[in-house]
Order: C-alpha cells, then sequence, then structure tokens
C-alpha cells in the first residue's frame, strides 16, 4: 500500500440526480434503446448549470480533488459543461470524459491546451472507448469494439505528439496528419485516466494511461486486474497508478446506511429490472458484464463483498456498486482497496450534492 494520501474525486450528475434509483436516473439509460421513453421519478433534478455548479462548488469547498464529468448520450456533453464551471471553482480539477474518433485528435490537443490555460492547469482527460456499437453507429462512428481500441491508441498518439509543441507528421491506418503543430501546447499536460477489462483495453492502458481505472468490483478481482495492468505496463517500461469508481452510502451507523440503500431501489419493479439486465447484457463491455455477473440480477445476492453492495447496477449502466455502512466500515475498506493497490477513488451517491457532504465529513475528514 502506498504511503502517500488516497485522491477522492466527485462526479457529476450531467444526466440528472435522483433520491432514487430508477430507469431514468443518470447511468440507468445506459444501453436502452428508447431513452426518451424511459420515465423520471417525481425527485427527479434536472442538470441545469446551477445545480452541477452547487455539486461542483461543494466538492471543491469539501476538498475533494475533482469531479468526473461523464459522456455518452444520455448525458450533456462534459467539455462544454465542464468549461462552464471554471469560473464558479477554485481548485478543483475536471475529470473530462471523451471518446477518441468522435474528434480529431490534433483538434482534442488543442481543446485540451485551452481548457489549461483557462482553468489554471485543472484539466484530466478520461479516455473512453465506448461500450455499445449502437450508441457509437448513432454518433457516426462505425467501428467494432477492438477496432476502436486500436484507433484509440493512435489517437493518444497523435495528441502526446501535438501536445509537445513541436512539428510534426503522422500517417496512420486512422489518421494522417500533415504539418501538425500546436502553437500553444499546454505548460501542464493533463493526466489520462482509461479503464477497461478486456485485453484490447489492458493493452492501451499500458501504453497510454497515467491512471487505469476499475469499476468497484471486489478487492480480490481488484488486485488481480492490478497485477494484469502492471505486467503488461512494464513490458513498455511503464508504470501507472490505478484508480477505482465506485458510489457510497456512509452513515453513522450501518444499520441506518443498509436502510438507505434499500430505499435506493425500493420501486424498482421486478419487470424494469429484467428489461435493463437484458439491455445491459447487450453491450460488448467486458467490464459491464463483469458488473452484471457480481449479482446476476438477482435481489438475494447483492451484498457481493464485505460492504459492497450492487443494487444500483440492478438498473444502471456502468459503475454498479457501492461501498455501504457506518462511516468506520466504508474506511476500513477503502483501506483494503489501497493495500491491493488503488491510490485514486472516484465516487458518486444520490442524490450526489448531499451525499458529496456525507462521504467527505464522515469518512474522507474523518479522525484517524
Amino acid at each position: 500500500m502506498s504511503s502517500d494520501n488516497p485522491v477522492y474525486h466527485w462526479f457529476l450528475p450531467t444526466g440528472g440526480d435522483d433520491q432514487a434509483v430508477g430507469a431514468g436516473s443518470h447511468g440507468g439509460i445506459i444501453g436502452a434503446a428508447d431513452t426518451a421513453a424511459l420515465p423520471r421519478s417525481a425527485t427527479h433534478r434536472e442538470p441545469t448549470l446551477d445545480y452541477l455548479g452547487e455539486i461542483a462548488a461543494a466538492a471543491d469547498r469539501l476538498g475533494y480533488a475533482g469531479v468526473l464529468t461523464p459522456t455518452g448520450v444520455h448525458c450533456e456533453d462534459a467539455w462544454l459543461t465542464t468549461a462552464a464551471l471554471i469560473a464558479g471553482t477554485r481548485r478543483l480539477k475536471f475529470l473530462v470524459a471523451f471518446r477518441p474518433g468522435l474528434i480529431a485528435p490534433v483538434l482534442a490537443a488543442q481543446m485540451a491546451a485551452t481548457f489549461q490555460r483557462l482553468s489554471g492547469g485543472r484539466l484530466l482527460l478520461n479516455v473512453v472507448i465506448g461500450s455499445s456499437a449502437r450508441e457509437q453507429r448513432g454518433y457516426g462512428d462505425p467501428l467494432d469494439h477492438d477496432a476502436r481500441y486500436e484507433r484509440a491508441g493512435e489517437f493518444l498518439d497523435v495528441v502526446r505528439a501535438a501536445w509537445r509543441g513541436e512539428p510534426f507528421d503522422h500517417a496512420g491506418a486512422h489518421y494522417t496528419v500533415e504539418g501538425g503543430l500546436l502553437r500553444e501546447p499546454p505548460q501542464t499536460v493533463p493526466t489520462v485516466y482509461l479503464g477497461g477489462s478486456s485485453a484490447a483495453a489492458v493493452r492501451l492502458a499500458a501504453r497510454h494511461a497515467d491512471v487505469f481505472l476499475t469499476w468497484g468490483e471486489p478487492v480480490e478481482q481488484v488486485a488481480e486486474k492490478i497485477a494484469k495492468v502492471r505486467v503488461e505496463a512494464e513490458t513498455h517500461g511503464r508504470s501507472l497508478r490505478f484508480g477505482i469508481r465506485l458510489h457510497v452510502i456512509t452513515r453513522d451507523t450501518a444499520d441506518r446506511a443498509w436502510d438507505d440503500a434499500e430505499r435506493l431501489i425500493a420501486g424498482l419493479d421486478d419487470a424494469t429490472v429484467r428489461q435493463r439486465q437484458e439491455s445491459l447484457r447487450a453491450l460488448e463491455s467486458e467490464g459491464q458484464r463483469r458488473m452484471l455477473d457480481l449479482h446476476g440480477g438477482d435481489r438475494d445476492r447483492l451484498v457481493v463483498a464485505p460492504n459492497l453492495w450492487a443494487g444500483i447496477g440492478l438498473v444502471r449502466g456502468g459503475a454498479g456498486t457501492a461501498l455501504v455502512g457506518s462511516h468506520a466500515e466504508v474506511a476500513a475498506r477503502i483501506e483494503e482497496y489501497r493495500a491491493a493497490g488503488i491510490s485514486e477513488f472516484i465516487l458518486s451517491g444520490y442524490p450526489h450534492l448531499e451525499e458529496a457532504h456525507a462521504f467527505a465529513e464522515g469518512v474522507m475528514h474523518r479522525p484517524v
């Protein structure tokens, strides 16, 4: 385990926020065929600039290092949203998720450099390859899963070449650049975060990631994945840091935390759960399959490890597990992940404004 303090990030729910999890919640529409038809809850909070600004300001004030802003048709554009929040924050970094292939790499390098100057060096980049070929085609991208990873590697080669601020050419399978030059490269190159569970994802991360991300699997599975990525990275003479994406429900007592967890999914009917599980199974993501396999859609199997609860994953795509328990229990589980090699924690909870306070006050700033 690293002796360094853990790094905590929060999450911006740019698809909207809720007090309970449903098919229309943020992430609940990932993989859905008709997102317009999914119902919103009575407590749904729209992702307005005012509301997202409240969350960002709270995260800044509470001491989170940054906020992850997701990407996809289920949410607002991450670049525009975070740029609009720069002026309302002072120290907070913005972990902007984006998809290679939907934007030219030199333009992406320029956008990142501009963001760094406007924010005073507060940009982090989360490279997302895309878990749904159907969604990618909706953006005009015809490539399949492995081809997207191959393209992403070339994309990042070009981006890093542009960030050097020197003239360059590039001729590859996906991109041709003649006389490329970024006249004002970033003074601080953004940290690159990249996750995935497939062999293609591990190969890409080993070459290009500064921080490898995993969803919240049990500690043993996370440790196994970290070991695999480390070995692959060593073949390129590189070493990576590791982060994990989790929800949290932390309270003064364990009973209160578990009661609140159950309330989150109390309104889910079996038909909705079955429909969402089928939609999520149809995605090409290996990481999504691993999330689903933790519980198989069975409400009786939602506690998948000590204090690790998969109820959110009954309907939510992507991160589907939460650390649930007393502040002391959640802190202890975090230490177990740290012992396995995790140094950065990207957290969230429903609703995000209130849960940012609960974790910061109960765990992050908990007296040792």
